[in-house]
């Protein structure tokens, strides 16, 4: 049997251990979400840029662009940014970089 103080002791210690815990949990999510926002970024930049490639060679839209890359996607099955990196592949020489600092 435990003593009223070890009981206290133990359930002030579970407290400030549930509250790390928490802590710990909210910088992991916040954490995840920058690196989830950083990547986005990167993508974005690939995917606008073979817009303009698909805009210029079909002499479209933005929106007739996407629609046209998002369809491709759908039927090869092919994650849109990974289609997009493809177009620009073809089309230029180098690599695509974002212009921001993560």
């Amino acid at each position: 049997m435990f003593t009223d103080k070890v009981v206290h002791r133990a359930e002030g210690f579970a407290e400030l251990a549930g509250r790390a815990l928490r802590l710990a949990l909210r910088i992991a999510d916040a954490q995840n979400l920058a690196e989830d926002l950083t990547a986005a970024l990167e993508h974005r930049t690939v995917i606008n840029l073979a817009c303009g490639v698909v805009m210029a060679q079909n002499r479209c839209s933005q929106e007739e662009a996407m629609a046209v890359l998002t369809q491709a996607s759908s039927h090869r099955n092919q994650k849109l940014r990974d289609l997009a990196a493809g177009i620009l592949h073809r089309v230029g020489s180098g690599a695509v970089s974002t212009h921001f600092e993560p």
